[in-house]
């Protein structure tokens, strides 16, 4: 029998990226998924507890982790805990996957599939704002599934905007450091903000062909692009969100003043087939617990294979 509970190389390894995108695109057109508002419980100390449940016909998980921001400064993981996978029809636990490998990658796949649906232009090279966890998830996600060859890293630590280029390097990929992310923009057309969100990072104009993923503020209070820049794509392109709970979650966007409740949501561009929009694009992603439960189904999915693989191949 397979471990039921897998670390983080045998959670990534069951959640490659051209599968985790299509489970995300199934699941938006499934009716059976229900999932409830999470609850975010403050800690003492600043840091907060996150309960995620979902579930559709045949699968129920509820995603377990903490995010400390403080724990950055300290070279600890931000996000710790589990996603616990339950089969509906028995209530057996399936499978135990790392949380922070589980929100690493899905969440890099909701921004690939909004990119691959809505990006005016998916060359590259593409510009990486915070070279952490989440930076490094999207790199490998944006060349693996929309073949970019060129990255431009920045981040408020020098060393681990260093690691991540040569880690792009490593994998034969062109990558540099760059020191000054507005001035980066007038070059990639591609973007992704994944910071901790204490504050702006972007507030220069993007390109006509400019698309942006938003990926570091999930709540109010936080903000990683200025209100002029959010007004912008709202005025003079689109804005898109991941689930209509961006509505009060979405930072940037709110404190621009923007109607959030107005913004398509990813499910509206996969149901309605919609065509890519003139302009450019700023995606807007909070997390939602239906992609922790996609990223369940991708590795049930590749955790069946393997046992049939396993069995065909016995002598």
């Amino acid at each position: 029998m397979t471990p039921i509970v897998l670390d983080p190389a045998q959670t990534a390894a069951r959640l490659p990226y051209p599968l985790l995108v299509s489970e995300l695109a199934q699941l938006l057109q499934d009716s059976s998924v229900q999932v409830p508002l999470r609850v975010v419980q403050r800690l003492p100390g600043g840091g907060s507890l996150f309960v995620m449940p979902a579930l559709d016909a045949r699968t129920a998980i509820t995603k377990l982790i903490t995010f400390t921001p403080g724990n950055a400064a300290v070279g600890l993981p931000t996000i710790q805990g589990d996603v616990v996978v339950f089969d509906v029809a028995t209530g057996r636990r399936r499978l135990v996957l790392d949380g922070p490998t589980v929100t690493a990658r899905r969440t890099a796949a909701v921004s690939l599939l909004a990119a691959q649906r809505l990006a005016p232009n998916t060359r590259g090279p593409m510009l990486i704002v915070g070279a952490g966890v989440q930076g490094l998830a999207h790199l490998e996600a944006f060349a693996e599934g929309l073949g970019v060859r060129e990255f431009q890293v920045t981040s408020r630590s020098a060393a681990s905007a260093q690691a991540l280029v040569q880690h792009a390097q490593s994998l034969g990929l062109s990558a540099r450091v760059v020191g000054d992310a507005n001035a980066a923009l007038a070059d990639c057309p591609l973007a992704v903000t994944c910071t901790p969100a204490s504050g702006v990072v972007l507030s220069a104009p993007p390109r006509d062909d400019g698309f942006i993923s938003v990926v570091g503020a999930f709540t109010p209070a936080m903000v990683e692009l200025s209100a002029e820049l959010c007004q912008h794509f709202a005025a003079k392109g689109s804005v898109f969100v991941d689930t209509a709970d961006a509505a009060h979650e979405a930072g940037d966007l709110l404190q621009a003043g923007l109607d959030v409740s107005r913004f398509p949501t990813l499910a509206d561009v996969v149901l309605q087939d919609m065509k890519k929009p003139t302009g450019p694009v700023l995606f807007k992603s909070c997390g939602w617990a239906g992609w922790d439960l996609a990223a369940s189904r991708a590795a049930l999915r590749t955790d069946h294979d393997r046992q049939q693989l396993h069995h065909h191949h016995r002598p």
